[in-house]
């Protein structure tokens, strides 16, 4: 028998893959968790209990199917907006903006149905919102005077690119003759052949020289063009020497469906992909967003490239960055500007880097060091940063050692590093079960933590507001099915929770307005200490006692600390297979209230925020594992720091 005191300063690896559980021999695993539930890793190590969910509004009456989009007015008006079945509430600072446009409702309506929701993409500039999806016109919100004054309308394009959906040619039994070889021209014609139909459409030589697209018919004898072969001479061509080449239409409308994705960078609006053509780019003239016509393919005229390779590579997302990313389903691409030049019609090059492949519907978000997405397939988080070195984009899984949490992501939003947290918070909400995988991320530490959160009920949207985080979460609320927004707030420790201080604090043992937990057994933290559970009946509760500064009434959710089973590297081998017993664990907290190791709880004074050590000993009983699961028997503040502990190992 042997013993030994090791520690773990830190818990930056966050909860590691089952699959791991054998890898003693990467340093991750001793930074590692089995179990990391319902708690954030801190960039400095620490693991500290989920923020609580502060309850906003109840959206049931909204439908099923929701979509979070942030809107930043100004450096100091920003937005949540909370898109439904052809509605579109607006939230500031936590709080549902009502009475929308001087009107009796609290919501804008919209032409945005359910259907359009789940792959919905949104970019802005200014006071502009534009959002896209392959099946619906593309909208443009704009915030008027006040928080309350919204407007919708579709986009109206100066002009729309076309393309041949059906080529077909005519021969143009007439002479024809070009007014100059280059540039704006007038083509008239020996007698009457032209139509407004042939306007976007395209005449061209028989021998290929020469080649203009209509832009304006003048008469049945005369159009205006744009040369984009030029003309070997002004001389007449022979009747039946050039033909007309018919068959272009618009690519975005109700037929031929509308952009699937779009970003604003370098003073044009990109749209990525189309339902028509998927894999087509999509750039607008110069500061002029709305205006996509070709013209003479000067520096400023818009721009249209395919992603030419062996596969069809449907856009998914776009992110400027350091170029202009694409991400597709078959794989990640970049516009490369040598010696930082701007993007014409002249110098467009698509470049491939890696075939990984981003998942529909998630929109690729801006980190640190990288651009964040998921690939095709749900169960790889990726980093896609420049390499210095290969010059080009790699591609980093970034979730390998945590895989496991990825359940089928369906959305996911990103917290920058705030005032008071120095990390990235990267959320995602998995469909297959509704949980929350966290990833605290600070590059620069190699920090990449992740944990999973719950609640009594599920996840369905994220969405971050600068530096406050949105949730739509599905909840059973006496026998029904509710959908209600909640936030992260640092001072809840409850789910669902209503805060009451100030001026809203009771002053008797009677509250009200908790009907959205009718029903429900509620936990009750008054003053830093605790209250005996209650339930919520006709939508209010009675306290044992009137608070002194505040109430909190929510939900309660269990958070789990759980260790690797313990490998101590003594000089005499490995303790895998031996059975061993921890005999005593030291806590290192900080401003903590209450925690709980193996089911029993360290002491604390009630109310008491306490940091230092907390010990607990002796500690009985062999197993081959030898691991803690710290958590809590109250919903309050803790935070894990570190653990040192003592090992006795046995005989196997």
């Amino acid at each position: 028998m042997s013993r030994a005191i090791t520690i773990q300063s830190n818990f930056t690896t966050g909860e590691l893959d089952p699959l791991l559980k054998g890898r003693i021999d990467i340093n991750q695993y001793y930074n590692g968790l089995e179990q990391a539930r319902n708690v954030l890793i801190q960039p400095q190590g620490g693991a500290e209990r989920r923020p609580g969910l502060q309850f906003i509004t109840d959206v049931t009456s909204a439908g099923s199917a929701f979509r979070l989009i942030p809107f930043e007015f100004s450096t100091t008006q920003s937005y949540m907006l909370l898109f439904a079945n052809n509605k579109m509430f607006v939230f500031k600072d936590k709080v549902l903006q009502t009475a929308i446009n001087g009107g009796s409702d609290n919501f804008l309506t919209t032409t945005i149905g359910t259907a359009n929701l789940a792959t919905m993409d949104f970019t802005q500039s200014a006071d502009t919102l534009i959002v896209v999806q392959e099946d619906m016109a593309p909208k443009k919100i704009v915030r008027g005077a006040s928080h309350t004054a919204w407007t919708i309308s579709d986009l109206t394009f100066e002009y729309t690119p076309f393309h041949p959906f059906t080529l077909g040619t005519t021969t143009i039994n007439q002479t024809l003759t070009p007014s100059a070889t280059d540039g704006k021209i007038t083509l008239t014609a020996g007698g009457s052949v032209f139509t407004s139909d042939h306007v976007n459409q395209y005449i061209e030589a028989n021998d290929g020289i020469g080649r203009a697209r209509v832009t304006r018919l003048v008469s049945g004898t005369v159009v205006e063009a744009i040369v984009e072969i030029p003309f070997f001479n002004t001389s007449a061509l022979a009747s039946g020497s050039s033909f007309i080449e018919t068959g272009y239409e618009v690519q975005w409308s109700g037929t031929k469906g509308y952009p699937r994705t779009c970003t604003f960078h370098e003073g044009r609006l990109y749209f990525g992909g189309a339902k028509s053509r998927p894999n087509t780019l999509y750039a607008s003239r110069v500061a002029r967003f709305f205006d996509f016509n070709p013209g003479e393919g000067l520096d400023d005229d818009a721009i249209e490239i395919t992603l030419s390779t062996d596969s069809t590579n449907a856009i998914t997302g776009m992110f400027s960055g350091r170029d202009l990313q694409i991400f597709t389903k078959g794989g990640e691409f970049f516009l490369p500007q040598s010696s930082l030049d701007p993007i014409t019609p002249s110098n467009i090059v698509v470049n491939g880097a890696t075939r990984r492949g981003s998942k529909e519907g998630i929109k690729p978000v801006g980190a640190e060091s990288g651009t964040l997405f998921v690939q095709r397939a749900g169960k790889s988080l990726r980093e896609f940063l420049f390499s210095d070195v290969e010059l080009s984009y790699i591609s980093n899984n970034i979730s390998l050692l945590s895989s496991h949490l990825l359940k089928s992501p369906k959305d996911m939003s990103l917290r920058k590093a705030t005032s008071t947290t120095d990390g990235d918070l990267l959320m995602l909400v998995n469909e297959t079960d509704g949980s929350l995988a966290t990833y605290s991320i600070l590059r620069g530490q190699n920090v990449i933590a992740p944990s999973l959160s719950t609640t009594d009920g599920t996840f369905e949207n994220v969405g971050v507001d600068v530096d406050q985080i949105y949730f739509v979460v599905k909840r059973t609320v006496n026998s029904a099915t509710k959908y209600y927004v909640e936030c992260f707030n640092d001072d809840n420790t409850t789910d669902s929770a209503t805060l009451l201080s100030g001026g809203s604090k009771p002053s008797s043992t009677s509250v009200t307005g908790l009907s959205h937990l009718e029903g429900k057994t509620v936990k009750v933290i008054a003053d830093d200490g605790m209250q005996s559970d209650k339930t919520v009946s006709s939508g209010g509760i009675t306290l044992d006692s009137v608070p002194t500064s505040y109430v909190e009434i929510g939900l309660d959710y269990t958070p789990i600390v759980k260790t690797m089973p313990t490998e101590l590297k003594l000089a005499s081998g490995n303790i895998v297979g031996q059975k061993k017993r921890i005999t005593e664990a030291t806590a290192l907290v900080y401003l903590s209230q209450n925690l709980t190791l193996n089911g029993n709880d360290f002491a604390f004074t009630n109310a008491e925020f306490f940091t230092g050590k907390k010990r607990r000993k002796p500690m009985l009983g062999y197993d081959r594992e030898g691991q803690m699961t710290f958590s809590q028997s109250q919903p309050l503040f803790f935070t894990l720091l570190g653990i040192e502990y003592k090992v006795s190992v046995g005989q196997k």
